[in-house]
């Protein structure tokens, strides 16, 4: 009997073991679980979950050193901004949508200047005007076409002005490509409050002074295309002023925007100084693009010979000089946009 009674405790006693034993192993894996996800999180790029995976694809697919740095360089300002969107949120200080909107736009335009928007026609080829000078891609744009082709055929250009000709051209390019992105956006707005002009609602009114903000962002960037272009029909048919001020495509912009903005003379003369001091930046940026292009060639070469050594040291430069290239990329797109924000104003305040 009593061997009877005791086996209910005994069957007791293996279940609580074996419970405690499940429990350990829940533990355990659940623990392994938490560090594996730790871990990856520590090994991220970007704290923000889809850049991450922008990141990932990209690095799939076949860009070159030098646009993979500067797609890094985008998304490390895009997750500033993003970060910076999500403390606003939190505090309750987008209640129009207008930052997030904008946000969405801006990743929007990177997605489509590197060829990761899913649009065949969009697609980047793995090129860029260091290695593979400048007959290698196209400005899609007649207009452009034709100053260009005037340009090379002038005899008023050495290789190195045209070079920084076809810089311009290119930043002049993708100066239209992120209009059109804007007006594509502004259209469907437009056309969502079109659409409920029926019934009148708090949300239309809100999208409203989206629209009114979009629009005048859109006029700020005509504006630049206008003036840009008028640049290049200049210099295209009269070669380099050597007088001139700037070299620096983006820095041209920006100068010449200024001088419409509503700054005093003292302003505006700082201004020109910060200038001469971004383009400094910018010099040094392309710098250590060239060197990371070169590398990255002689990398690829020593690969093939099966040297160790000489691989290794040359991955160690590669890896300093990618890391180089990352750090001052987003430096100078950290700076443009300062730059931009604050002309902008400029010209805001023009027209009140």
């Amino acid at each position: 009997m009593a061997a009877v009674r005791a086996l209910p405790a005994l069957a007791a006693a293996l279940l609580l073991a074996a419970a405690g034993q499940a429990s350990k192993y829940s533990r355990e894996a659940n623990e392994g679980l938490a560090a594996a996800d730790g871990k990856r999180r520590e090994s991220a790029e970007f704290r923000v979950v889809r850049l991450n995976q922008i990141w990932e694809k990209a690095q799939r697919l076949h860009l070159s050193a030098v646009k993979l740095a500067e797609l890094h360089s985008d998304l490390k300002l895009q997750e500033k901004d993003e970060l910076s969107w999500k403390k606003l949120k939190a505090e309750g200080l987008d209640e129009d949508g207008e930052k997030e909107a904008k946000l969405r736009r801006n990743l929007n335009v990177i997605m489509t200047k590197y060829g990761m928007n899913g649009k065949k026609d969009s697609q980047l080829v793995d090129t860029n005007y260091i290695k593979d000078g400048t007959e290698s891609d196209t400005l899609d744009d007649p207009r452009l076409e034709k100053l260009w082709s005037k340009a090379k055929t002038s005899g008023k250009f050495s290789d190195e002005e045209l070079d920084k000709l076809w810089r311009e051209f290119k930043h002049h390019k993708e100066k239209i490509r992120e209009y059109n992105i804007l007006l594509e956006t502004v259209s469907r707005t437009e056309a969502d409050i079109h659409k409920n002009v029926i019934n009148p609602s708090e949300e239309n009114l809100v999208k409203e002074e989206i629209l009114h903000n979009k629009h005048r962002e859109l006029k700020e960037k005509l504006r630049s295309i206008n003036q840009g272009f008028e640049r290049l029909r200049k210099v295209s048919h009269q070669g380099y002023d050597t007088t001139s001020e700037f070299e620096e495509p983006r820095v041209i912009d920006l100068w010449d925007m200024a001088k419409s903005a509503n700054f005093t003379e003292k302003e505006l003369e700082s201004f020109r100084e910060e200038l001469k001091h971004f383009e400094a930046k910018i010099e040094k940026h392309h710098h250590y693009q060239k060197q990371l292009e070169i590398s990255h060639q002689k990398l690829k070469h020593v690969e093939e010979t099966g040297d160790k050594d000489h691989l290794n040291r040359n991955k160690e430069k590669y890896a300093m000089l990618q890391e180089k290239t990352k750090e001052l990329g987003y430096k100078v797109k950290k700076h443009l946009q300062d730059l931009s924000s604050r002309i902008s104003q400029g010209l805001q305040h023009n027209e009140l």
